[in-house]
């Protein structure tokens, strides 16, 4: 690759600012050189996100995720510059990574071999994506009166188009989209697809059906399919969502946002009547459902037939069967317009160019 010194950080360096490295190098990891730039270490997004889920500070330094096994390489995994395309791909397979970086004989690296730039006619993310949009809005009335909530114009362009243009940067080429209020308005402006480089198909739901009863109407699908609301604007990258779900051998994967919540209040703890700790104004972190899944063709035996059936419902009767469901943690832009407020939000990010 051009400019592998991009994908260069220390292992002085913080967990927050390795991840700016690995959002700005867009190929899902980050190379911990010394001062010579001779390799010491990798960190994927895939690490960085197992770090979140371990609830390790992302002030902390990079080298915390070693110490607590969240990453799986610190003794990197690496080639001579030089070797054989072949060799670099068996590396790959054998040691179930997507990166090789290439060095020469005194450890520096040189080049970056990844996966999607060694096979030939990529075909793309192999996944069938499915846009939510279903819903009347009511929370943005009077927004909505006229108007499906994805369809909701931010800098003269819908919401939804700016979905649909983040699936097909990610090799997404089928969508279908979900409909039921004033299906007209999202029909009329995507038509097949043609026009946005994806092929667009259409479940209209004669009554609402929430957040996962609408995928009842379709097919049975033959490989994985992403589900995404269509009220949130995010610049989540799909292709680490669906590694992270194959990694781990899910059967649904549950994209998760971070939200901290400070209690207005001092909190008292307390042993019988004594008082043995007072913590003024705590902040309590939660992860937050992002309203973005991941499901294995086997999760649509779990939902019923033309019948009301939300997501939370789904994950319930997959961990009740036995089925894996797991969190992927965004740490991307990601905002759900649902109120007011946030979609005042979105429109000033988008102004000022933070997505």
């Amino acid at each position: 690759m051009k400019n592998v010194e991009k994908l260069f950080t220390s292992k002085s360096n913080t967990i927050e600012e390795v991840i700016a490295v690995i959002q700005k190098g867009a190929k899902g990891i980050a190379l911990i050189v010394d001062q010579q730039q001779r390799l010491i270490g990798t960190v994927t997004d895939g690490d960085i996100r197992r770090a979140i889920l371990a609830k390790i500070d992302l002030k902390d330094k990079i080298t915390s995720i070693f110490e607590q096994h969240c990453i799986g390489y610190n003794k990197p995994i690496a080639a001579l510059i030089g070797v054989s395309r072949e060799e670099i791909l068996k590396i790959m397979g054998e040691k179930s990574v997507r990166h090789v970086p290439l060095l020469d004989k005194a450890g520096r690296v040189k080049d970056l071999a990844w996966i999607s730039d060694l096979i030939e006619d990529d075909p793309g993310l192999q996944l069938t994506a499915i846009v939510m949009a279903g819903g009347k809005g009511r929370r943005l009335h009077p927004f909505t009166k006229d108007t499906p909530k994805p369809m909701l114009p931010l800098s003269n362009r819908p919401l939804m188009e700016r979905t649909i243009e983040r699936l097909r940067e990610c090799g997404i080429k089928k969508v279908h989209i979900s409909t039921h209020y004033k299906p007209e308005a999202i029909t009329n402006h995507f038509g097949n697809g043609n026009n946005f480089g994806v092929d667009i198909g259409y479940i209209n739901e004669d009554q609402p059906l929430g957040t996962a009863g609408a995928l009842s109407l379709m097919e049975s699908p033959h490989g994985p399919t992403l589900v995404i609301n269509g009220d949130v604007l995010t610049q989540l990258d799909f292709r680490a969502m669906h590694d992270f779900h194959n990694s781990h051998k899910a059967v649904m994967t549950v994209g998760v946002r971070k939200c901290d919540l400070e209690v207005p209040y001092g909190v008292i703890e307390t042993n019988n009547v004594d008082i043995v700790n007072l913590v003024e104004k705590p902040i309590q972190t939660f992860l937050v459902n992002a309203g973005i899944y991941l499901l294995e063709p086997i999760a649509y035996k779990y939902i019923p037939k033309n019948h009301n059936f939300d997501m939370t419902e789904l994950v319930e009767a997959l961990i009740e069967a036995g089925q894996r469901v797991i969190s992927f943690p965004i740490q991307e832009y990601w905002l759900d317009i649902g109120h007011p407020e946030h979609y005042q939000k979105a429109k000033e990010d988008v102004k000022n160019g933070k997505i």
